[in-house]
């Protein structure tokens, strides 16, 4: 099967919102949007001190200095959870210190060709909503964040994480940019579960090496697909166990324990991605190869 690049089309241009709105930012629990009660802006350096209330179930949500927190929890004093392994391995901080020095560089032996010729590759599937407002979600410590807001081609850019130590090391190395654009980044602490935008309010999500580590890919990319807007764009990278042992029924026994344990995902083959796509409403499926890397693409039908 030979696949192609989706052709080009009409740039998107994101919606100018009411100066009090936190821009298609949405209640985790009900969705209702978000308003800002309070003066602060909600970009990068900026969130210290900023209160988002939802406008219909009235619960307040508090940024700090690194990001803000729109996960369901946000705010409570004794109630707290873990999530599955894989999840909260990202959580600590030593994982996330060591995730753009050292760890991100090895997935080069699994076919991954590296952030540069990824971010390359991705743009293309991204022409169709270039100047329009793009989630990079599940971002770890950012890399990806940094070239989509340095390379000028969106309106703006959510970084978006549930490990709030690896939006630390997202803010740190912003901090470290010079000539950064700042007020076009929020970091935003959420679950890819349960994301923070209204529906249909968002042109892209991007998700770089993360579609394996998400507990349930299906609810995933069904919020991804909630929060497009018709003709919305999702790419999303991930590593592929295909092959001549993929039908093989030790493989198959040997993901369900993985996924029962660590709570992350083993991808068999090119039709099961398309397939999670298309069933979470996603169409035009498109993919690319390079050993176990696979870059995957899709949109929301357009209205």
């Amino acid at each position: 099967m030979q696949y192609q690049y989706p052709e080009k089309r009409a740039s998107v241009v994101a919606e100018k919102e009411d100066s009090g709105s936190a821009s298609g930012l949405a209640c985790p629990i009900c969705y209702g949007p978000l308003t800002r009660i309070s003066d602060s802006p909600l970009y990068v350096g900026e969130t210290v001190g900023s209160n988002l209330q939802c406008n219909t179930c009235k619960k307040t949500y508090f940024g700090n200095q690194t990001h803000l927190d729109l996960v369901a929890s946000s705010g409570s004093k004794q109630y707290d959870e873990s999530m599955p392994l894989a999840t909260e391995l990202f959580r600590t901080p030593v994982v996330s210190f060591l995730y753009e020095r050292g760890w991100r560089q090895n997935f080069i032996f699994g076919g991954f060709p590296g952030p540069e010729k990824e971010f390359d590759m991705a743009k293309n599937y991204l022409k169709p909503v270039l100047g329009g407002n793009i989630v990079d979600a599940s971002c770890g410590s950012g890399m990806f964040t940094r070239l989509f807001a340095k390379s000028g081609l969106f309106s703006q850019v959510t970084a978006l994480d549930y490990s709030e130590n690896m939006l630390r090391q997202c803010y740190e190395f912003i901090e470290k940019e010079e000539n950064f654009p700042k007020e076009k980044v929020t970091l935003v602490r959420a679950d890819i579960s349960r994301l923070p935008f209204e529906s249909s309010s968002v042109d892209a999500v991007h998700a770089g090496a993360a579609l394996h580590c998400w507990p349930s890919p299906s609810t995933a990319v069904a919020e991804i697909s909630r929060v497009l807007r018709p003709g919305g764009v999702f790419v999303a990278t991930t590593y592929l166990l295909d092959g001549p042992f993929a039908f093989l029924p030790f493989l198959i026994i040997f993901r369900e324990n993985i996924m029962g344990i660590a709570g992350s995902q083993i991808f068999l083959s090119e039709r099961e991605l398309e397939d999670l796509c298309r069933t979470c409403g996603l169409v035009g499926f498109t993919c690319m190869r390079n050993g176990m890397f696979v870059m995957i693409s899709a949109r929301k039908r357009s209205s």
